[in-house]
């Protein structure tokens, strides 16, 4: 879509360059004002340029404004000088009617659509839970975050591949074998054992020897495929499904060690191995290797990521971890620039905790204890997309409160009720156009200049800004964004729907033609939007 914020900012570069200033337009803003009255855009290239030509920002904004006044910008309707220096740019509708065309022609397929990630080679890895049970709240909720990602990197031009990280090996499996087992022969489990439910149901099915590591995998084995199915629930399908003990055999981590001395950046303390990670930013040394020569978990990681980095090539890899793993984040870049790959290439993301209200109950929970909220009992009270998008709604580094019975409520109080509510409205006015016989002329024949009420043009103005969001939450990493524009875009419809009849005796025939494109419009932004998140767009409720 052609940008009218771009035409602007070139008419400002070209206004500068009259005045004997290059300027790019990466030196100066052009932005939304938060109020209407202070015009469509406005910018503070008179401020920014003002030092170097020795001249008062409001003088140099005034010859500024001199130049576009005898070189307009297309829909120029006039500018204003406000502030310090700021020029406000206020624009005809007409701006707003042609990119409606636009994105009706351009449909769901295209429109919303970017190449800023110019075929970067991406690896996402998230929701890579220990298979020593099944998802719950706390360890799935970001799952829908690191496909809601994938999703919109895909959008911008970037080559993904999502993983999990499969940790099918060392002590967790150890343990969760000796709780199988302990359950098996009707004892207690050990306090640091895993003790759930789910532990008495795999005992009753295993019918293995008494051999704590072939139990412990079988039963990772079993785990894994109830964690798989609860994500085929909320759609989310990963490329690669990566094995840590593929890893650990394949000799790659004592490779990833010998490396490290090579290098000069291992040091021997007794039979440990320790890696000279302060070198390189971190809070202090790690050990690599234990006094019973057993690699640490470190260790695999970094044979892991340079797997990621330097074996099969990705030129990105974005991590997904709980706030736990906080410790782990200096200590794997300080690695990627040991080994040469570099730590810039290596994003981790840490997503906050999460707790669940029901009524006046907070609800927690913890895997081992056995007091896990299973992600699949979510799922059953409120369904994939409720779910996907309540964990959407707000960034991965903010602590969140959900309160269920709210989300369950079919009410406009309710955030999710509210978006998904607004596309079956847009999908009710298609059906009513359908049952009347409504036949839409192409729209390069309609006059889009009668849709100039303040409900059509608020949700225009709304519409054309879905690009530049898409553009923001795939760079910032944040997909709370599209949720946070969804909120604000579903308001605006829903205020227009009680004010702007589209079909009624009552309407002339050209404004229900317009109106009909505009509902069209606003149906392909709000489809694009929830396909990102992975929210499915209801027809009927």
């Amino acid at each position: 879509m052609s940008s009218v914020r771009d035409m602007i900012a070139a008419a400002l570069s070209a206004a500068m360059g009259s005045l004997g200033v290059e300027m790019e337009p990466s030196l100066f803003i052009v932005e939304r004002p938060a109020r209407i009255e202070h015009g469509e855009f406005s910018t503070n290239v008179a401020m920014v340029a003002a030092k170097e030509l020795g001249e008062k920002p409001r003088v140099l904004a005034e010859k500024i404004c001199g130049y576009l006044t005898d070189n307009p910008v297309r829909y120029q309707s006039r500018l204003e000088i406000a502030g310090p220096g700021f020029i406000n740019f206020f624009l005809d509708y007409g701006y707003l009617h042609d990119e409606l065309v636009q994105v009706v022609e351009q449909g769901e397929v295209s429109f919303a659509r970017s190449d800023i990630g110019a075929g970067e080679r991406v690896q996402l890895e998230f929701c890579s839970a220990n298979p020593t049970g099944p998802l719950h709240v706390g360890n799935g909720w970001w799952a829908s975050y690191g496909d809601a990602l994938a999703r919109l990197l895909r959008r911008c031009g970037y080559k993904v591949s999502t993983e999990y990280y499969v940790n099918d090996t060392g002590g967790q499996i150890r343990r969760l074998g000796e709780s199988l087992l302990a359950r098996r022969a009707g004892r207690e489990v050990e306090e640091e054992g895993y003790q759930g439910d789910y532990v008495k149901e795999l005992a009753k099915r295993y019918t293995g020897p008494d051999d704590v590591m072939i139990a412990g995998k079988w039963a990772a084995e079993e785990n894994l495929a109830t964690i798989k199915a609860s994500l085929d629930k909320l759609d989310i399908h990963f490329d690669v499904w990566f094995s840590q003990a593929s890893i650990e055999e394949s000799g790659a981590v004592q490779e990833i060690v010998d490396l490290l001395a090579s290098k000069g950046l291992i040091v021997e303390e007794e039979s440990k191995k320790i890696f000279l990670s302060t070198r390189f930013g971190d809070s202090r040394d790690r050990y690599l290797v234990k006094a019973g020569g057993d690699f640490t978990y470190l260790a695999g990681d970094i044979a892991y990521h340079y797997n990621k980095f330097v074996l099969r090539g990705f030129q990105r890899v974005i991590d997904i971890f709980g706030a736990d793993h906080h410790g782990q984040v200096a200590s794997l870049k300080a690695a990627m620039d040991a080994l040469g790959v570099g730590s810039a290439r290596l994003e981790i993301l840490l997503g906050q905790m999460v707790s669940l209200l029901s009524g006046e109950d907070r609800l927690k929970f913890s895997k081992r204890k056995g007091n896990l909220i299973p992600l699949d009992d979510l799922l059953d009270e409120l369904g994939p997309s409720a779910t996907r998008l309540l964990s959407l709604s707000t960034s991965i580094d903010r602590a969140t409160s959900v309160d269920i019975e709210k989300v369950k409520a079919e009410s406009m109080d309710n955030p999710v009720y509210y978006i998904q509510y607004a596309h079956a409205r847009m999908a009710s006015i298609e059906r009513v156009r359908d049952q009347r016989g409504i036949v839409l002329p192409e729209i390069s024949k309609v006059n889009l200049s009668l849709l100039d009420h303040p409900r059509e043009l608020a949700l225009l103005r709304e519409l054309r800004t879905l690009p530049e969001v898409v553009e923001d939450a795939a760079l910032e990493r944040a997909p709370y964004k599209i949720a946070n524009w969804l909120k604000d875009f579903s308001g605006l419809f829903h205020s227009f729907y009680h004010d702007c009849y589209v079909i009624s005796d009552a309407v002339a025939i050209d404004l229900t033609y317009a109106r009909l494109y505009l509902v069209a419009g606003c149906k392909v932004a709000i489809r694009v939007a929830l396909s990102l998140l992975g929210v499915e767009a209801l027809e009927q409720m």
